[in-house]
């Protein structure tokens, strides 16, 4: 488990950001990336008869699809343990391998920090 309160200020926003959609969409995971130049992308689970995406896959396209190029870190909220690997690799195909994915339970508690890679 990783102490949220000893996560920088800018982590601490994302994994705010992932847990407000979450609670507003009433879905079961909500993310956010933050993009090379600070920006973020706030996303939840998508979950149409001809489209399934994770929170984290939205929230990457997302910034995709505004012009960003790399990710500095992304954040999900979820009941699961830990972040996909289907979730981690759309993380690496933009930030990298070594890109934070911080996990954070519900309550907003950062379960884990594993890297994209």
């Amino acid at each position: 488990m990783t102490d949220s309160s000893a996560l920088d200020a800018e982590d601490r926003k994302i994994v705010t950001l992932a847990r407000s959609a979450r609670a507003r969409n009433g879905v079961p995971e909500g993310a956010a990336v933050r993009d090379e130049t600070g920006r973020t992308y706030v996303a939840g689970t998508v979950a149409l008869d001809s489209l399934k995406l994770s929170a984290l896959q939205t929230a990457v396209a997302m910034a995709v699809a505004s012009g960003a190029k790399s990710l500095e870190a992304a954040a999900v909220v979820t009941e699961a343990e830990t972040a996909s690997d289907e979730d981690r690799a759309v993380v690496r195909d933009l930030g990298g391998a070594q890109t934070p994915v911080l996990v954070a339970g519900p309550d907003g508690t950062v379960r884990a920090t594993v890297t994209a890679g």
